[in-house]
C-alpha cells in the first residue's frame, strides 16, 4: 500500500480475502456477564415500553368512537326533523357506522392483542361508545317518525274487529 515512497498510516488493504476480522477490545472494556445483564435489563425495558404503547394505543382506538359522537350529532341536528333525502342519508351513516365498526372490534383490536397488553377494558369501551352511537342514529329515526313506535302504525296487522251489532232497516207494510 505505498504510493510512492509514502505509506498511508491508517490504511487498511481489502485485497488479502479475509472477509471478517477479529477486532480487539478496547483498554479497560471487557466481555463478560455485565454486558449480559444490560443486554438483558434493556430487553426487559424495551418490552415494558412497548407493552406501554400498546396499551395506549388501544385505549386510542376505544375512545375514536367518543369524538366521532359530537360531529355525527352535530350532523343529525343540522338536517332537521324533516324527511328529505340529506336527513336520511344522514341517519343511516349514523346507523350504518356503529354497526360495521361492531362487527370489525376483533379487527381494531388485533394488533395490540398480546400477552403483556390487556385489551378487554379498551373493547368494552368501544362497545359501548358504538352502542351510544347507534342510540343516536335510533333517536334520529324515531324523530323522523321513520320507526313504527305508535299503534297506529301497527293497524294494518290487526285483525278486523267483531262485530257487536247488527242494524238494519225495517221494511213498513
Amino acid at each position: 500500500m505505498e504510493r510512492g515512497s509514502k505509506a498511508r498510516k491508517w490504511a487498511i488493504d481489502f485485497g488479502d480475502g479475509a472477509s471478517s476480522r477479529e477486532v480487539a477490545d478496547p483498554p479497560g472494556y471487557s466481555r463478560g456477564a455485565s454486558s449480559e445483564i444490560e443486554d438483558a435489563s434493556a430487553a426487559r425495558q424495551k418490552e415494558k415500553v412497548e407493552a406501554s404503547w400498546k396499551q395506549q394505543k388501544a385505549w386510542e382506538i376505544a375512545q375514536a368512537p367518543f369524538r366521532n359522537l359530537f360531529m355525527m350529532g352535530f350532523m343529525m341536528w343540522m338536517a332537521g326533523n324533516t324527511v328529505h333525502l340529506f336527513s336520511i342519508g344522514i341517519t343511516f351513516s349514523a346507523l350504518w357506522q356503529p354497526i360495521s365498526a361492531l362487527q370489525g372490534i376483533g379487527k381494531v383490536f388485533e394488533p395490540y392483542k398480546d400477552a403483556r397488553t390487556d385489551v378487554l377494558m379498551p373493547k368494552l369501551l368501544f362497545i359501548a361508545m358504538n352502542l351510544v352511537a347507534l342510540g343516536m342514529g335510533l333517536w334520529k329515526l324515531n324523530s323522523l317518525g321513520l320507526l313504527p313506535t305508535h299503534a297506529s302504525d301497527w293497524v294494518s296487522s290487526l285483525p278486523p274487529p267483531q262485530m257487536v251489532e247488527f242494524s238494519g232497516g225495517v221494511l213498513s207494510s
